[in-house]
């Protein structure tokens, strides 16, 4: 289970379903059913209750958990039904004394992370043969209705009392958080003034109404209501033809946790607290691996390990590690074997090759997204920003490269560059390094196919952002960390969520643009969290006093 998080306890998010305490995950045939049966005496910290299926952190680690370990461990399910056992609610959202009582920084990284999550179900409908049936047999408000939204259908009971509603405006003086607003028009393609008399409506829509306004997919009866539960994931599992597989069992992570560094198997996070700074390294593979050979006996591949670990990794950088603001990012590893393992995986026809593929592509996105400064740093002879290592060069705030005479610095391509690892909005990392120069790309590529590109090379076909030979190099670097660090952090995450998002916006860059604006300004108002706002008198006799000027 998630553990509260401070400097002794720090955040876990690492689980199994053994150790659910909020959901309840059963398979049978190619149908998985996870049931929603929150605790509500076991929050993530102490101070409130999880009463109505609301949730909280600890409960959205257990359903992240277990939509990974569908993805991995059950290739048979082709469905899953996601749906509650609690009396004529499915889910009452986030719990409000939870966020009124968080931090603002908690506040914004739980709606990011449950944004991931929810947007990793949408993923695995859309390439792993996972699709998902909500059943909402009960009242589903908030964040519970934005989780059916990211299933592929929701079915709705039809007994007169059960809605579906978005109180948040109209209650709390906030958005739904968590990617709503825009699945209903953009994804479900409600018509605006609908959404606006249902997003304004705090009792929300039931019935044939919520069908006919397209909120929900199906309005069943209680007395039919498994039968029709049954059929619809049953026909949701016949129409997948994505396969996964062989099945693969995800050991725990346990890295080794202090105040000032956190150590995985290949991946390390040192910390300096006084300098609000930190350094993320990622290793290469220790040796040449044969990546199937290696699952089939039970171990778990370096390129399956290694980026499970920099997931918990940048999680724990968001939720414990809230005053670090600057990450170098540091690679180490023998040329050569990133780009083999990315071959391997690229080739491969089994399942579980893919879903590797798309776990590595799930964490980059996750770095994308996570509201840190990242500058890559080359600046050793084994630097290995190789291959879908390479990808966090390019996806950083800025690349430092050392220019070293012999050029034995530099970084190597690979199939992984080519076009599977994109970002949220479609574009790989090397499209939206030059967009608007489509051919600078494959130019790039070019000269990854011949060999090592040393330091200059680099910076000359704009990989790099500045390669510095070893006079200047070191203070170059400890200049730019330290201004950066004494920067705004509040116009940092502003700045950095703009620039790492160019081209086409899609359903994802809204959802996380508009938490990254939106959302982030909405919960510093007054008019939400102030002495007198809405969330901060939520359950109680008080009225909110809104400031009337319109920003």
């Amino acid at each position: 289970m998630a553990e509260h998080a401070g400097p002794d306890k720090p955040t876990r998010f690492q689980t199994h379903p053994s150790n659910y305490r909020h959901w309840k995950l059963t398979t049978s045939g190619d149908v998985a059913t996870l049931v929603m049966a929150v605790d509500a005496d076991h929050p993530h910290r102490p101070g409130y209750e999880l009463k109505l299926n609301s949730y909280d952190l600890s409960v959205d680690i257990e359903l992240a958990d277990a939509i990974q370990r569908l993805r991995f461990e059950h290739p048979e399910v082709k469905a899953l039904v996601v749906t509650a056992e609690l009396d004529r609610v499915f889910c009452s959202g986030a719990n409000i004394y939870m966020l009124g009582a968080s931090t603002h920084s908690f506040k914004v990284n739980f709606c990011k992370f449950t944004n991931e999550t929810r947007l990793y179900l949408e993923d695995a409908a859309a390439n792993s043969g996972l699709a998902s049936l909500a059943a909402c047999k009960g009242t589903t408000a908030g964040g519970g209705y934005e989780l059916a939204l990211a299933c592929d259908e929701v079915m709705l009971v039809d007994d007169g009392n059960s809605a579906v509603s978005f109180p948040e405006t109209p209650l709390l003086a906030v958005l739904p958080g968590t990617g709503g607003l825009t699945r209903l028009v953009d994804k479900r393609r409600v018509r605006r003034d609908r959404a606006d008399v249902f997003c304004t409506t705090a009792e929300g829509i039931k019935g044939k109404r919520a069908k006919e306004w397209g909120l929900v997919d199906h309005v069943v009866a209680r007395s039919a209501w498994d039968k029709s539960v049954g059929e619809r994931a049953a026909a949701l599992a016949a129409k997948q033809t994505g396969a996964r597989g062989p099945a693969f069992t995800l050991g725990p992570i346990e890295p080794s946790v202090t105040d000032a560094k956190i150590v995985y198997r290949h991946v390390e996070l040192t910390i300096d607290r006084a300098a609000r700074t930190a350094n993320l390294t990622v290793r290469g593979p220790d040796a040449a691996e044969d990546i199937e050979k290696v699952a089939a006996s039970g171990a778990e591949p370096w390129a399956l390990r290694a980026f499970r670990e920099l997931d918990d990794a940048l999680l724990r950088l968001r939720f414990d590690l809230t005053d670090v603001g600057m990450v170098t990012v540091r690679t180490e590893g023998a040329p050569g074997l990133v780009a083999d393992a990315d071959r391997q995986l690229a080739e491969a026809t089994s399942g579980f090759a893919r879903e590797v593929r798309l776990l590595q592509r799930r964490v980059l996105r996750r770095f994308d997204n996570t509201a840190k400064s990242f500058f890559a740093v080359a600046d050793a002879p084994r630097s290995c920003f190789e291959g879908v290592l390479l990808e966090l060069a390019l996806g950083a705030d800025r690349f430092y490269m050392l220019a070293d005479g012999d050029e034995q610095i530099g970084v190597r391509t690979s199939v992984a560059n080519q076009g599977f690892m994109t970002t949220w909005n479609g574009l790989s990392r090397l499209a939206a390094r030059f967009y608007g120069d489509d051919a600078q790309p494959a130019k790039v590529l070019a000269a990854g196919a011949e060999g090592p590109i040393p330091s200059e090379d680099a910076l000359a076909l704009g990989i790099a952002t500045i390669a510095a030979d070893d006079i200047d190099f070191a203070d170059e670097l400890r200049i730019a960390v330290e201004e950066r660090a004494s920067l705004s952090p509040d116009a940092l995450t502003g700045m950095e969520a703009s620039l790492r998002v160019v081209g086409p916006e899609t359903l994802e860059t809204k959802i996380f643009g508009r938490l990254s604006a939106w959302q982030n300004w909405i919960f510093t108002r007054a008019n939400s969290t102030g002495e007198h706002g809405a969330l901060t008198l939520y359950g109680q006799p008080e009225r909110p006093q809104f400031q009337w000027k319109r920003t």
